[in-house]
């Protein structure tokens, strides 16, 4: 506490000249373990280096019985530097940090490929994470490990006491991407995609400036500085909008209002708006997502398929079903998008990985965002086509060519099967969580369904995913909120033809009765015993339908339904794209289970022939 408390009397008042500890007393608070950063937000500024990288200290993980093939290191400083040095020319693989929700297992997978990769290749692989729950903090799977989260002191420190070649930042996701202008500023060379290209894609003005460039459209948005000048530009663009803090991780923050008294209860709710921190507003277009993951070279692109997100544009990725290969997105439009995919990789001078996330609305391709990095599909596409892209990837960072790879170049033939990721949730452990879908994550996992069929894929997926599906004579309880009535009635329908019986509050039974469907009547919370709740506490209904539409339904009803279909474990649907793929589902005959490596060769088989 002293020591801080010296390092803040360092700290500027506003209009003051920037003040500077000494290097004697930087000194001390590094030795004392403090971080680059920790004594930055001490003092308000940015110290000079001091020259002192830290030492690594051995975890000896036979014990001293005899020694340690696989020990692995944590930073330490002003002691003795225990760190071996690699046996080859090593490269520094930094992690993601701990796991949480909306940051996903993909980047614990790409780093573990990443470091096979680097050995096939001939190099060292030195990884930095934190992480004791993941493969990647294994420390079998690296040459060294330093088991420290990955900040800029411990990545800069790794890199230098191991005199690695380079640092690669694509595999662990955004937490490692940002380290790039640090990195960058303190010498240490990036391999892959280097700093350029990462700010080119993460700077939203920069961006931007690169698509018009290209042609490219995006949806119309600006950052607000002020909460006026959002409502200004909300009011322009039109609701709704996606509003979010900007340098947001995993879609935290984000939300889709609808009006302007939601706009001010965001804002007041949201980190503080400010020049150095605005609020993003973005129009809010209402279309079909697809997503693809890419390599390039500086040449040519490698793209294993394209993804279709069953729940439309505005759930988050990670929350939302995904396709492959698409179902609904004709040929041109698919070849318009692996276009414009190289388009952008050509421009933003990407060498390794890049994920891009469309919409396709009113027949036309917008772009949303475009990641020069590892995402969650990466797994997905390399375990349904048999193509490593992260080992593609790796390659690429260091020096080779695509073409002289086994994968191919360009878009590649769709197989002849699909696959379906579907998010898995733990509502049921998160007592008072909403489990309406939006822009901000909220699964903790996935499963995979495979199948000859779409319908196959996905009744494999939903059960995969450890949901209650009703049998054929069910109930399905529905409550539709007024937005979404009209589109309701086909998805309804369905259900009612695959033998389900439908209990509807009045507004919706209403509607299905004027539609000649047919289905039972149950009160409303607020209209008396028996009502919705009775029958989900009873478990009368074996699947609910609640969807809240374009309000904020944190304390209403609608919430206390879904709620209670959660603790009932009763699966409750929220989406009517979820709704609609579910009854595609329960109307399939799946074929018979086949391994992951039989489906990889059905898969060559397909490219062989074309």
């Amino acid at each position: 506490m002293q020591l801080e408390n010296e390092l803040r009397k360092f700290k500027s008042k506003p209009g003051q000249p920037m003040m500077y500890p000494p290097p004697a007393l930087i000194k001390l608070a590094i030795v004392a373990g403090y971080s680059t950063r920790g004594i930055n937000s001490l003092f308000g500024g940015e110290f000079k280096s001091v020259n002192d990288r830290g030492q690594f200290r051995m975890v000896d993980t036979a014990a001293a019985e005899f020694p340690a093939r696989s020990p692995y290191y944590y930073l330490s400083r002003g002691e003795t530097d225990e760190m071996r040095k690699p046996p080859k020319s090593a490269v520094v693989v930094v992690g993601s940090g701990p796991i949480r929700i909306g940051q996903g297992i993909e980047f614990d997978y790409s780093c573990v490929h990443a470091a096979w990769a680097l050995r096939d290749a001939g190099r060292s692989a030195v990884v930095v994470n934190n992480n004791p729950e993941t493969v990647s903090t294994d420390f079998d799977v690296s040459d060294i490990l330093v088991f420290e989260p990955p900040g800029p002191d411990e990545v800069e420190s790794a890199y230098r006491s191991t005199g690695a070649e380079g640092v690669m930042l694509a595999f662990g996701g955004q937490t490692a991407i940002n380290l790039a202008d640090e990195l960058a500023r303190r010498g240490v060379k990036l391999i892959g995609s280097d700093q350029r290209s990462l700010d080119l894609a993460e700077d939203r003005e920069k961006f931007d400036a690169a698509l018009e460039r290209l042609g490219v459209a995006r949806p119309q948005g600006r950052a607000a500085k002020t909460f006026r000048e959002a409502r200004v530009i909300a009011r322009e663009l039109g609701f709704p909008v996606i509003v979010r803090p900007s340098y947001v991780l995993g879609g935290r923050g984000m939300e889709i209002v609808h009006n302007e008294a939601q706009l001010a209860g965001y804002v007041e709710s949201a980190p503080p708006i400010s020049p150095g921190a605005p609020l993003l507003v973005d129009k809010y277009l209402r279309g079909l997502e697809v997503e693809v993951d890419a390599v390039y070279d500086g040449e040519d692109i490698l793209i294993p398929g394209i993804f279709e997100h069953v729940e439309r544009a505005g759930v988050h990725s990670g929350d939302s079903i995904s396709v492959f290969p698409t179902q609904t997105v004709s040929a041109e439009m698919e070849a318009r998008i692996c276009d414009v995919t190289h388009a952008i990789a050509r421009e933003l001078g990407i060498r390794g990985l890049i994920n891009i996330q469309f919409v396709i609305h009113a027949g036309a391709l917008y772009i949303l965002e475009a990641n020069p990095r590892a995402s969650r599909t990466v797994p997905i596409i390399s375990k349904a086509t048999g193509i490593n892209l992260v080992a593609a990837a790796t390659r690429i960072a260091l020096g080779e060519k695509l073409r002289d790879m086994p994968w191919g170049t360009g878009h590649r033939p769709r197989p002849a099967y699909t696959v379906v990721k579907v998010p898995v949730f733990s509502f049921a452990k998160m007592r008072g969580v909403e489990t309406i879908l939006g822009p901000e994550m909220k699964s903790t996992g996935e499963v995979l369904g495979i199948d000859e069929t779409y319908a196959g894929a996905l009744l494999k997926g939903f059960l995969g995913a450890g949901i209650r599906l009703p049998s054929e004579g069910g109930r399905v309880l529905v409550s539709i909120s007024d937005e979404e009535k009209p589109e309701s009635v086909a998805v309804l329908r369905r259900f009612v033809e695959l033998g389900f019986t439908l209990v509807a509050t009045r507004g919706t039974h209403d509607l299905l009765q004027r539609h000649g469907i047919a289905a039972e009547t149950i009160n409303a919370i607020a209209e008396g015993s028996p009502n919705v709740l009775d029958a989900i506490a009873k478990r009368t209904v074996d699947l609910v339908i609640n969807n809240a539409g374009g309000a904020r339904r944190d304390s209403t009803d609608n919430f206390r339904i879904r709620r209670a279909a959660v603790e009932a474990s009763i699966a409750c649907l929220t989406s009517l794209d979820t709704a609609a793929a579910l009854a595609t589902a329960l109307a399939s005959d799946p074929g018979p289970p086949r391994s992951l490596q039989e489906y990889q060769a059905l898969h060559r088989e397909t490219i062989g022939a074309t």
